[in-house]
């Protein structure tokens, strides 16, 4: 249960009291992998909420910007902060090491911005379509999206080289087991497919291959996984699936 809410204070702004967790060591955080998607699951449920609130009152393009709004109020921007970062460093053209200490500088360069823009605005487009092609499945897939995002991420951990000497990210890269990686991703594919039947498990599925495709790319450029990449794949592969949705 420790490990559960230590990865609910890590990876959301819900209110977790740090008494519940003031004895769970941050190196043990790890063991918390398995509950992903159903951090996916709150934060999907949430953001789905305030989507349908802003709909009984507005049109679908801002019901949508509401879900995304929603998303990065709930994380605190947490993934969004790693894919600009991701995307400064990666874009650069630099060295390996040049690049992850670009990933390191607070600033926002142009290619993080230029990325924020875009995964932005592909949200909202995306939601805003399923809006208009789903029916009543729009609110299964829309909480299904972050379960599929999260329940990826072990993808970037398991058998992974971390890319820097130390970081949050070493906490999971290379740490997770054959054991934690399988329940993760059976917590998650089981998850989807209640949410949104044989069209989710399949978009997560083309959404797996996907995963492959960006966990080679960044392994090439950086010769590893940082904690920067581990929120930009969150980003990348929630959008990604729901425009397999369509």
């Amino acid at each position: 249960m420790k490990a559960m809410l230590a990865i609910f204070q890590f990876m959301t702004r819900i209110p977790v009291s740090e008494s519940w967790t003031k004895d769970f060591d941050f190196n043990r955080f790890v063991e918390g992998i398995i509950w992903f998607p159903v951090v996916g699951l709150v934060v999907g449920a949430f953001a789905t909420a305030v989507f349908y609130v802003t709909s009984q009152f507005f049109d679908s393009a801002l019901a949508a910007a509401g879900y995304v709004l929603a998303l990065a109020l709930i994380t605190g921007g947490f993934h969004l902060d790693g894919l600009a970062d991701t995307c400064d460093g990666i874009f650069s053209a630099r060295k390996r090491e040049q690049m992850l200490e670009i990933m390191k500088d607070s600033r926002l360069g142009t290619n993080g911005g230029l990325a924020l823009i875009f995964i932005i605005l592909f949200r909202v487009l995306a939601v805003g379509h399923l809006a208009a092609i789903a029916g009543d499945m729009l609110w299964f897939y829309l909480i299904a999206a972050p379960v599929a995002g999260r329940s990826l991420l072990v993808l970037l951990m398991y058998r992974q080289t971390y890319a820097r000497e130390n970081g949050l990210g070493n906490v999971f890269i290379g740490k997770v087991t054959a054991r934690q990686t399988v329940i993760t991703l059976l917590m998650g594919a089981v998850l989807v497919a209640s949410l949104g039947q044989i069209t989710a498990i399949r978009a997560w599925l083309i959404t797996l291959i996907f995963v492959f495709g960006y966990q080679r790319f960044i392994h090439k450029r950086l010769g590893g996984q940082t904690g920067d990449t581990l929120g930009a794949g969150n980003e990348l592969f929630e959008v990604f699936f729901l425009l397999m949705l369509f």
